[in-house]
């Protein structure tokens, strides 16, 4: 996974649910889009991981 992209698609997901909030956005809209800013969240967690455990095993490998 590429880190770089995930973090741009949920800046994205983000702005687009701070302005979607000011132009009267219905409660399902809204829960659909925290959902995916939550899945972006995650997404993002295990890409940092699997950059970092990528890296350690470079390190300790030589």
């Amino acid at each position: 996974m590429d880190v770089r992209t995930i973090a741009v698609w949920l800046r994205a997901r983000y702005h687009h649910l701070k302005t979607a909030r000011d132009t009267g956005v219905t409660s399902t809209e809204l829960a659909v889009m925290a959902g995916a800013l939550l899945l972006g969240a995650g997404l993002l967690v295990v890409a940092i991981r699997a950059k970092l455990a990528e890296k350690i095993g470079i390190i300790s490998g030589g």
